[in-house]
């Protein structure tokens, strides 16, 4: 039975519905019989994915979309405050829920898991959400990228675990109660949300203290941020910390991660001295660490290992992290979501372990304008991990551009840290750029949180030409 929906949620709107996070809270109030409508700026597989759950996709924003009786009105932190539905909700006295609190809701009367880290959140939750099922546990499920198909961020079910993504980017994990809270990686990102590491430690802070009496915290004995965030919160007598990562003294250890092409064996030393050895189906380091902590989720909510880390090998990979789109004449080409250095370098690594003696060529497109202010250099150089690369225009998302601020901060590093680098601001061009520098055998990555995921088609068609 649906756990009963909250009366601001029996009819709500919301304003940027085909988001990842936006989308997947929608999704799971039309399942539990809300009747949900929204808009946004352009039409989309997760939009018309919406529809075919009932619900009512409006395409751009307009104040008529907002029906006479809305009972609430979910918006995002990127909403601005100007919109005509935001407005509208105001002046008729609608009550407006951050996303965050509707998905707060969603999870009253369950058992949460929330994932929370800089890098990760997106993989980690969505093993969990796979094995879990893959166990027959039907748990309900809410992430920030499409398993295999649009509209598969987010599922309700009839069992009691609800698996979370939790954004730090704008404080929102705070709240939520989980049962179990992850902490993959603490590091500084977020620029226009946070100024200082010390701001990053203290929002993660609060996010553990919301963590359920009894409850336990998962978290990295190898990444530093983690580990000072471990010491800040270890007087909490009320809490289990259980630490996971190659360190020794980590309480889950990894013992081995063994590639073998585009997967991994990785051995792991549990809590009760048992060694057991899963498949990881994707390639990286980091994703087998990702492995490990959602087994350690698990085992903390009493599910057997040896069961768990078997369903975790059902795990294939979820959109735009490291997704193979296809492959014409002999060229692979893979999408992946990497927008931050630490995210671009692992990727880049992953793929060059996997790659053998092929080259790799990226195509970047940076995320935010704030985000390359603050860490171009870095971008630039990951970059140098690959054999080539094409640098496109930042996508400035929620943002409006920033004195000065222009890819070529990563360009320029780039090229100083002895990439070859070539800029391009003319999406469009990028097929051609792509096809005559590509050979047989090569891989293409088109990397970056924007809309440069668009042109892996574009990209196969042209090679295929």
């Amino acid at each position: 039975m649906a756990p009963a929906i909250p009366a601001s949620m029996d009819r709500p709107h919301f304003i940027g519905i085909g988001g990842a996070g936006m989308s997947g809270i929608a999704k799971i109030l039309a399942q539990r019989g809300a009747r949900v409508a929204g808009s946004d700026a352009k039409d989309s597989p997760t939009a018309e994915a919406l529809r075919a759950l009932g619900v009512t996709v409006h395409l751009g924003h307009a104040a008529e979309h907002l029906a006479a009786d809305a009972t609430s009105v979910v918006v995002s932190s990127a909403i601005r405050p100007d919109n005509p539905e935001l407005a509208a909700a105001h002046e008729r006295g609608i009550p407006v829920v951050h996303r965050s609190d509707a998905l707060a809701a969603l999870m009253d009367g369950l058992r949460p898991i929330a994932v929370a880290g800089t890098h990760g959140k997106t993989t980690t939750t969505s093993m969990l959400a796979v094995s879990l099922g893959a166990l027959g546990l039907k748990p309900s499920y809410a992430i920030g990228g499409d398993l295999d198909a649009p509209g598969s961020n987010a599922e309700h079910g009839a069992g009691e675990i609800f698996v979370a993504e939790a954004d730090e980017s704008d404080r929102s994990f705070h709240k939520y109660a989980p049962e179990v809270a992850i902490v993959l990686n603490v590091e500084l990102d977020h620029h226009a949300n946070y100024a200082s590491m010390d701001e990053i430690y203290e929002s993660f802070e609060t996010f553990v203290g919301r963590i359920r009496p009894g409850g336990t915290l998962v978290i990295a004995a190898d990444h530093p941020g983690a580990r000072e965030l471990t010491a800040r919160v270890s007087g909490r007598e009320d809490l289990e910390i259980v630490t996971y990562g190659e360190s020794k003294d980590a309480d889950v250890r990894i013992l081995q991660v063994t590639p073998h092409g585009l997967t991994s064996d990785v051995t792991v030393s549990l809590t009760s001295g048992k060694i057991l050895t899963f498949t990881v189906s994707v390639p990286g380091r980091h994703y087998a660490h990702n492995a490990v902590a959602a087994l350690a989720a698990g085992v903390a909510l009493d599910l057997p290992p040896h069961n768990l880390s078997t369903a975790l090998g059902k795990y294939t990979g979820v959109k735009r992290r490291l997704q193979l789109k296809g492959e014409a004449a002999g060229v692979q080409v893979i999408d992946s979501y990497a927008h931050h250095p630490t995210e671009m370098t692992a990727d880049l690594e992953a793929i060059r372990g996997a790659a053998e003696d092929a080259r790799v060529l990226v195509v970047f497109q940076p995320h935010l304008f704030s985000r390359t202010q603050e860490l171009g250099t870095e971008m630039g150089q990951a970059l140098a991990l690959a054999d080539a690369s094409v640098v496109l225009d930042i996508y400035p998302a929620r943002e409006d551009p920033i004195p000065g601020v222009t890819s070529d901060l990563i360009i320029d590093a780039a090229r100083a840290a002895g990439a070859e680098v070539t800029a391009e601001s003319d999406k469009t061009a990028v097929p051609d750029a792509i096809a005559g520098m590509a050979r047989p055998g090569d891989l293409v990555l088109t990397m970056g949180a924007g809309d440069v995921t668009d042109l892996g088609p574009a990209i196969l068609t042209r090679l295929g030409s």
